[in-house]
């Protein structure tokens, strides 16, 4: 018999595909529970107009994801921090004080956890950080850290 999972089921497959399993555990297991619908042939044009319409989105997003990837190259994004003598700061700039400078300056809202700064920037002058937009999708971002 031939199901259309509504969840993931460990080992049959995951939400959204077309499987076929006996016709028991169908009965007895998948439908009673609503891990499964038949596949009729209007559930499968539903399932088939569902994964049409993720992949448009997802093409949505990546393209956003470029075309801020792009916007990024040309960005300088600057903040101001105290320092010591040789140019080096009290505490650091986190990647949560870059977000929050990103949004305030150009109005692009980005998760800190986005920001690829493991330990920080810990100096004063410009340092090129890691953004992952979208899987796949990696912007550069100049920060330029001035002391007050």
């Amino acid at each position: 018999m031939q199901v259309i999972l509504t969840r993931e089921v460990k080992g049959q497959g995951k939400k959204g595909q077309m499987v076929n399993v006996s016709d028991g555990y169908a009965r007895n297991y998948l439908l009673p529970r609503g891990l499964a619908e038949p596949a009729t042939k209007s559930n499968i044009n539903v399932m088939k107009g569902k994964q049409e319409s993720l992949e448009y989105k997802k093409k949505v997003e990546l393209e956003e994801a470029n075309a801020i990837a792009e916007k990024m190259k040309e960005i300088k994004v600057v903040l101001k921090a105290k320092a010591g003598e040789n140019g080096k700061l009290f505490g650091s700039v986190t990647s949560k004080d870059v977000a929050e400078a990103l949004t305030s300056q150009h109005h692009i809202k980005l998760d800190k956890k986005k920001f690829v700064m493991p330990d920080g920037i810990k100096t004063l002058g410009t340092t090129t950080v890691d953004v992952k937009i979208y899987t796949g999708v990696v912007g550069k971002l100049n920060v330029v850290v001035e002391q007050i």
